[in-house]
C-alpha cells in the first residue's frame, strides 16, 4: 500500500510517496515537558528540588564574588538567557548580592569573540545592564590559571575569573559526539580552558592504535569515555559551588532544570536526555529517510551534519540513507570544510593528529559515518555538490530524482523528522547507555 510522506525542508517541505516497503516506521523522540512557568521552576530548583547539595541560599552569601559561566551562541539554542536573569536577579533580590559583585563569563574554550550585542543576546539585557562585568573567554590569555594536572595528563589551565570567587555555571545537555554528553563539566573544559589544556583532551577522540575514532568515545558513552572521563577530573578539580543544567526538547522550549552539586545534578539531566532522545530500535532498516527539522537546522551542511550522525545509527552497514537538507547558506563553516585537502590527499587521520581541532575532528567522524551506508542528499543550489562528493555523498537537486534510486521494494524503512533531536540505538546500547550514567 502506498504511504505518503512530507518533510521539513528549510523553510518548506518535501512530499514523496513509499510503496511496496516491507515496514515503514516514524522514529520520534519521547514526549517530554514543556516547564510553563519558568520562574516557579527555577525558584524550586535552586531551593526545594536541589540534587545532592544545599539550596543555592545556602552556598553563598551577600559578600561573595560570583562568577557566573555560561555558552555562547552556538548552545543559544537552549535559551540560557531566560535562566541567566532568573538566577541574577534571585542572587541580587533573594541573597542581596550585589551586582558589582556578579560577572558573567562566556565559555567560548576556542570559538571566536562576540561582539557586545551578541553578548547582550547570550545574557539578555536585564542581565548585561546590571551585572559588574560580560567577559568572553580567551583560551590564548597569558594570565590562566593552573590549577592541577588530570590522571590522563592534561593540565588544566583556567580563566582566572574562576579563581578565588564562587562559580556558577548554567550549561545546556544534550547527546554529544565525542563526550557521551554536552553541558556540566563542559562549561569548564572546553568553556572556560586553555587552548592547550582543550586540545590535550579532545584529541583523545582518536584512536592511539589505529586510523580511525577511538571506539570508547562517541554519543551516550559516558563510562570508560577519556574525554567524558578527563573533563570530569578538570571540573573536579575546579569545583564550581553549583550547576544549572538545562534540557530543551525539539522545539527549543525548556524542559527540566537539573541543578544543584556540579557533577550530580549534571548526570541527572543526561539520565533525561537519554530517556526522551534516546531511541531503542530492535533493528536497523535498509532505508532510511531523514531531514534536519528545516530551517534553521538545515542553514548549511556542517549545521545539518548532527543529522546524519544520528540517523546513520538506524540504517543497516550498506543501506541506503536519504538526507533532506537544503543548506541555503551553503557548506557552512570553513574550518570544518578545509580538511577537504587532506581527505583528497589521502593524509586525514595523520594530519589531524598533527593540528588537531574541533572542526576537523567532526569533519573526521562524518567521513567515517558516511563509509557505513550509501548517503543521497537533497540539497539546494548553494551547496557545491563536489565539495559532499568527495566526502562520499550523492548530491540530488531533485527528491523525484532520489526516488528513482532508491529501492524500497520489500525493504524496512525508517523515517526521521528530526534527525538533529533522536538518537537511534539498538536495545543493547540503549540498556547500556542509559545504566551506566
Amino acid at each position: 500500500m502506498m504511504k505518503n510522506f512530507s518533510l521539513k525542508y528549510g523553510k518548506s517541505e518535501v512530499s514523496f510517496a513509499l510503496d511496496g516497503a516491507r515496514s515503514i516506521q516514524t522514529l520520534t523522540e519521547n514526549p517530554m515537558n514543556t516547564i510553563e512557568d519558568i520562574h516557579a521552576a527555577f525558584l524550586k530548583a535552586v531551593s526545594t528540588d536541589v540534587i545532592e547539595s544545599p539550596a543555592l541560599d545556602q552556598l553563598v552569601s551577600p559578600e561573595d564574588q560570583i562568577t557566573i559561566v555560561i555558552s555562547d551562541m552556538t548552545r543559544f539554542w537552549m535559551r540560557q538567557d531566560i535562566i541567566c536573569e532568573e538566577l541574577v536577579r534571585y542572587l541580587n533580590e533573594v541573597i542581596g548580592i550585589p551586582f558589582e559583585h556578579i560577572v558573567i563569563l562566556i565559555g567560548l574554550g576556542t570559538h571566536h569573540k562576540n561582539t557586545p550585542a551578541d553578548q547582550k543576546v547570550l545574557t539578555g539585557d536585564y542581565v548585561y545592564d546590571h551585572v559588574a562585568a560580560v567577559v568572553d573567554h580567551d583560551c590564548d590569555a597569558p594570565d590562566l590559571v593552573d590549577i592541577g594536572t588530570t590522571s590522563y595528563g592534561t593540565r588544566v589551565l583556567i580563566n582566572p575569573l574562576s579563581i578565588g570567587r564562587k562559580v556558577i555555571c548554567i550549561g545546556g545537555t544534550v547527546h554529544h559526539l565525542m563526550a557521551g554528553y554536552g553541558g556540566g563539566r563542559k562549561s569548564i573544559v572546553p568553556g572556560i580552558a586553555g587552548r592547550e589544556t582543550i586540545r590535550h583532551n579532545h584529541a583523545m577522540a582518536l584512536d592511539p592504535h589505529c586510523e580511525q575514532s577511538d571506539p570508547r568515545v562517541g554519543p551516550g558513552k559516558f563510562n570508560n569515555n577519556p574525554i567524558n572521563e578527563d573533563m570530569r577530573e578538570a571540573g573536579a578539580l575546579l569545583h564550581p559551588v553549583f550547576g544549572i543544567n538545562i534540557v530543551v526538547n525539539s522545539a527549543s522550549r525548556h524542559s527540566g532544570l537539573f541543578c544543584g552539586d556540579f557533577d550530580v545534578a549534571w548526570r541527572e539531566s543526561c539520565k533525561y536526555v537519554q530517556q526522551c532522545y534516546g531511541l531503542p530500535i530492535k533493528d536497523q532498516a535498509d532505508v532510511v529517510f531523514v531531514s534536519c527539522g528545516g530551517f534553521p537546522k538545515d542553514l548549511n551542511f556542517y549545521q545539518g551534519s548532527k543529522s546524519l550522525f544520528n540517523a546513520v545509527r538506524a540504517v543497516k552497514p550498506g543501506g541506503t540513507l536519504v538526507m533532506l537538507a537544503e543548506c541555503s547558506e551553503g557548506a557552512g563553516a570553513k574550518d570544518f570544510f578545509d580538511w577537504l585537502t587532506p581527505l583528497r590527499e589521502g593524509h586525514l587521520d595523520q594530519s589531524l593528529r598533527e593540528a588537531f581541532t574541533i572542526a576537523g575532528y567532526i569533519f573526521y567522524a562524518a567521513c567515517e559515518n558516511i563509509r557505513k551506508a550509501n548517503i543521497l542528499l537533497l540539497a539546494g543550489p548553494k551547496l557545491d555538490a563536489r565539495i559532499v562528493n568527495d566526502m562520499g555523498i550523492r548530491k540530488y537537486d531533485r527528491m523525484e530524482d532520489i526516488m528513482a534510486d532508491v529501492d524500497i521494494k520489500g525493504k524496512d524503512v525508517y523515517i526521521i523528522p528530526y534527525g538533529g533531536s533522536v538518537m537511534p540505538q539498538t536495545e543493547a546500547d540503549y540498556t547500556r547507555f542509559s545504566t551506566e550514567i
